[in-house]
């Protein structure tokens, strides 16, 4: 153990004071990149801890000088690129790295790969298209649901959110030649991936049949709401997982706005008032005492109403939660790559 440790040390060393001998070129396609990152002969043997985001080299080859070739020819979409919106350009962003240890270790070197594209005018991110965001239930209604602007009088210009401010996350139900109703998140959670799995790792957001049990947690709340199937999740970012790159999943049920009950609410904490406030009606809060502790199951009247489709999954991401000095070091890219232009 203590060899293999030592001649990791060695490697990692070897590496950094040879890197300055790389050459890395990187070309942007359209939708797709090609990168070739030469090194040193001595390194060859390690070509296959050369990543760019999760993705190995397509190929390598050793050079007549005997130098090392890595090529990584792959889609935007492939190896965990993360797509950025600010202002008139869409980014992608991603890692070359240098692992001689196991993936839980740090990188020994890290070289930032940025492809800038002109964001077409009628462009918008999947995540944020209610077009492309579009859900049907069973019943034949459909679901929306999208990040708003910080200012909450339209969508997100950007997926890239401060640590620690608020996301106005909207979720609407089209009504259409429908009786009225009304929209409820009854579960949301936070996870790190777009498909929930047995084992995934979340953080619950609301839970308890409409408890915004963030707003006990921290500073998260609905907001008035201007039509009833439409609800404003005012939800404040966090740190969760080893990335910065978050989902947000959520159940959302169209119900009817008559008939309210400790399994069909939108209930917040209230610090000011140290208590459970009911959105729909601050004056019947009392439905929300139940958020300390397990609130009633639905109702025979849910059953008939669930069974025709009236609740649906939806999922909001990715959204990058970026710390203080992730967005400075964005924000000078960003001037960098203006002045370049």
């Amino acid at each position: 153990m203590g060899t293999q440790l030592y001649l990791g040390v060695i490697v990692v060393t070897l590496f950094a004071t040879t890197v300055a001998n790389a050459e890395i070129k990187v070309q942007c396609e359209k939708d797709s990149i090609s990168i070739t990152w030469t090194i040193p002969s001595r390194l060859r043997q390690y070509a296959a801890r050369l990543f760019l985001g999760n993705c190995k080299p397509s190929r390598f080859n050793v050079l007549p000088s005997g130098e090392g070739k890595a090529e990584f020819n792959y889609k935007l979409a492939d190896c965990n690129f993360k797509r950025l919106v600010k202002g008139k350009n869409l980014l992608y962003k991603n890692e070359l790295t240098f692992r001689p240890r196991q993936k839980s270790s740090p990188a020994a070197y890290v070289y930032p790969i940025e492809c800038v594209y002109p964001r077409p005018k009628e462009w918008a991110p999947p995540f944020l298209n209610p077009g492309s965001g579009v859900a049907k239930g069973r019943g034949g209604l459909k679901f929306h649901m999208l990040l708003l602007n910080e200012k909450i009088t339209g969508v997100a210009e950007t997926n890239a959110i401060p640590l620690g401010s608020f996301m106005p996350i909207w979720a609407t139900v089209e009504q259409k030649s429908h009786q009225p109703l009304l929209l409820l998140m009854e579960e949301c959670v936070a996870a790190t991936t777009p498909e929930l799995q047995a084992n995934s790792n979340v953080y619950p957001i609301i839970t308890n049949k409409g408890c915004l049990l963030d707003s006990v947690k921290g500073n998260s709340r609905f907001l008035p709401r201007y039509h009833s199937s439409a609800i404003i999740l005012y939800l404040q970012s966090f740190k969760f997982g080893l990335g910065d790159e978050v989902y947000i999943h959520c159940k959302l049920l169209a119900w009817d706005p008559e008939v309210l009950s400790e399994s069909k609410k939108a209930c917040h904490y209230v610090k000011g008032n140290e208590r459970w406030e009911l959105l729909d009606d601050p004056m019947q809060s009392s439905m929300c005492d139940c958020c300390s502790r397990t609130c009633n199951t639905r109702s025979k009247r849910g059953d008939e109403w669930e069974s025709n489709g009236f609740m649906h999954i939806s999922v909001l991401g990715p959204l990058i939660i970026m710390d203080p000095s992730q967005q400075n070091a964005h924000n000078a890219s960003d001037v960098s790559i203006a002045d370049q232009g």
